[in-house]
């Protein structure tokens, strides 16, 4: 290995292609999951309690507050599934090119932004 050869390590300079971001957010939004994991199953294990829990719960999520919070949850789990069936399309062999790796990011873009902005007015 070349020892001498130039390292940049200034991730604000490095371009990088569209496939490379969407693969990035998809592991991103996974680990946003992971930690919404937590405050879903606390506010399963509240609603079910008790009915003044559960009507807290309710009082909360029909809130703009907690319609941000779902709208955000909901948007992550969109994007992350939409980038996830990609994932398993390219493990079938489609879209292993240069070309189709950047067709198929657009296509997460295009296909998780408009069931995000479904999602957005069946909230509200």
């Amino acid at each position: 290995m070349n020892k001498k050869r130039p390292v940049n390590l200034d991730l604000r300079t490095i371009k990088l292609p569209l496939s490379a971001l969407t693969s990035f957010l998809h592991r991103v939004s996974g680990f946003l999951l992971f930690l919404f994991l937590i405050l879903m199953l606390y506010t399963f294990g509240k609603s079910l309690d008790s009915e003044e829990g559960f009507n807290e719960i309710k009082g909360i999520l029909f809130s703009p507050f907690g319609k941000i919070i779902t709208w955000i949850v909901y948007s992550t789990f969109i994007y992350h599934l939409v980038a996830g069936i990609r994932h398993i399309i390219m493990d079938f062999g489609v879209g292993h090119t240069l070309e189709g790796g950047k067709r198929g990011s657009i296509a997460v873009i295009v296909v998780s932004g408009l069931l995000i902005a479904i999602g957005a007015l069946w909230i509200w």
